[in-house]
């Protein structure tokens, strides 16, 4: 549910070719909506659970949602129906949103978690949860952080190793075992192993990015391969296998070369050096986006011939941009075009507007054109659109993102 980062306007050190924002031009088309003047510059979004995060193109942060457990960082346990600046002053570069905590990247490459903490998820060294950003311990900088849904995942800085904390129950820490440092008490009491602090992945490996689904996870090397682990029920892993549980970094199936990754509930889907979209997993719903509906323990293609320049994985639907900057979704859940809750392959979202990026969350999708407006699609109910108000009927289509409350 995450969550791929791009570069802002900051400088950002090293190989990371598949974060680059693309340009396109402003006259292409007219929105459909058009944006509050007031309304806020994004150059990255997040969808998550009920809620949105946002990172505007001077480096502050925004979240709007649900915030029962703080997870909109700012000082409170209040809903929001509009962006709400997340306290501390501190500049970001990226945000990334999990079940019910968010985590951050400062553009000095330190990180930063809030909300809910009683399975590590926030890396602190503590259980307890937090309504502000608190630092992530150990002394990493990270260049990206992502998100599932009780865990999370950092690609270090200056060295590409990633380090991942929080629940590791289904091994989605991979850090070869499914014990953890701690045991910790979740809020529903149950106890499961994990790691309050950040755990180094069993692997000699450089990455270059991370992509987490709800209880795995999966990461690009520096050489352009594809490793996961976690969670494997469906054959989100992708190596083959009908193995439950990975416990370490596998391989996907294949020789393909890959440039982006990113997780969803019980699926995986990625993007080649050739910008080419495969997914792999649970496609009961449409996940896959091949027109099929069985589960998958390796890659399938997308179906469609669309260049894709970066997907993004929600609860039960994908959505990606090509890299003429066109929004298609497919599966089940907010896929931006009236009527429309499910496809088997991908449908292109229709309201005039070309993105930069998107970002699938568990039942809402939302995404900002290349002059940084950001809109939003599908629940409101919690007011995780951003529009100032909630909603019981999901909005189907596109909706400019309000100015910050």
């Amino acid at each position: 549910m995450r969550w791929f980062a791009l570069l802002g306007p900051i400088v950002i050190l090293g190989c990371q070719p598949d974060q680059s924002s693309p340009t396109a031009p402003e006259d292409r088309a007219a929105p459909a909506v058009t944006a509050t003047a007031a309304a806020l510059s994004f150059f990255q979004l997040s969808s998550g659970s009920a809620r949105t995060c946002g990172v505007t193109s001077d480096n502050r942060a925004y979240c709007w949602g649900n915030n029962a457990d703080g997870q909109l960082g700012d000082g409170s346990t209040t809903q929001r129906s509009s962006p709400a600046a997340v306290v501390g002053g501190l500049q970001f570069r990226q945000i990334t949103t999990g079940g019910r905590f968010t985590c951050g990247v400062t553009t000095d490459f330190h990180a930063y978690c809030w909300g809910l903490g009683t399975l590590g998820e926030l890396g602190n060294g503590g259980t307890a949860s937090h309504d502000a950003p608190v630092a992530v311990t150990g002394g990493h900088r990270f260049r990206q952080v992502d998100a599932g849904f009780d865990h999370a995942c950092g690609l270090s800085y200056p060295d590409n190793r990633v380090y991942c904390w929080g629940l590791n129950r289904d091994g989605q820490l991979g850090v070869g075992t499914r014990t953890g440092p701690e045991d910790c008490l979740g809020s529903g009491g149950t106890l499961g192993a994990c790691s309050t602090k950040p755990v180094l992945i069993k692997s000699t490996l450089t990455f270059r990015q991370v992509g987490l689904g709800f209880s795995h996870s999966c990461a690009v090397t520096t050489d352009d391969r594809l490793y996961c682990w976690g969670f494997n029920s469906a054959g989100q892993v992708g190596d083959s296998s009908s193995t439950t549980r990975l416990l370490k970094p596998s391989r996907v199936a294949g020789t393909r070369h890959w440039k982006q990754v990113d997780g969803g509930r019980l699926h995986t889907c990625a993007v080649t050096t050739t910008n080419q979209a495969f997914c792999w997993g649970n496609g009961r719903f449409g996940q896959l986006g091949n027109g099929h509906t069985y589960l998958s323990f390796w890659p399938r293609l997308v179906s469609g011939n669309h260049a894709f320049r970066r997907v993004t994985a929600g609860g039960d639907h994908v959505c990606g941009e090509t890299t003429s900057s066109e929004a298609w979704c497919w599966g089940s859940g907010a896929l931006g075009l009236e009527g429309r809750t499910e496809s088997l392959t991908p449908l292109k979202v229709p309201a005039g507007l070309f993105f930069s990026q998107v970002s699938a969350g568990n039942d809402n999708t939302c995404g900002r054109t290349p002059a940084g407006v950001g809109y939003c699609w599908g629940s409101n109910a919690n007011g995780e659109l951003g529009i100032g108000q909630t909603d019981l009927i999901p909005h189907y289509t596109p909706v400019a993102i309000g100015p910050a409350s």
